[in-house]
């Protein structure tokens, strides 16, 4: 196996899941409501919220009672993207 491809691969790895924490971090948020004058919450946002309205527009059913489950899909997206990667490189 190539190195490099290796690395590659275990780094997108690293990066997908900091992603899907930050998604999971934003969608907690969206119950508890923080201060959105906070340095943080504003990062966040800014790091969430484009994905969430690309597939708020592209999927708008996934309005259900009020709850949007728009970060519950990028999250099965994004896992089956890393799955399907790992499973390629190391398979």
């Amino acid at each position: 196996m190539n190195p490099l491809l290796f690395s590659l691969v275990q780094l997108l790895h690293t990066l997908i899941t900091a992603y899907i924490w930050i998604i999971i971090i934003s969608a907690v948020m969206s119950f508890i409501n923080p201060d959105p004058y906070n340095q943080i919450v504003q990062a966040i946002r800014k790091l969430t919220e484009p994905v969430f309205g690309f597939v708020r527009a592209k999927m708008p059913f996934l309005m259900v009672s009020g709850m949007d489950l728009s970060p519950l899909v990028i999250i099965l997206v994004l896992q089956f993207i890393d799955t399907f990667m790992m499973q390629s490189v190391l398979g």
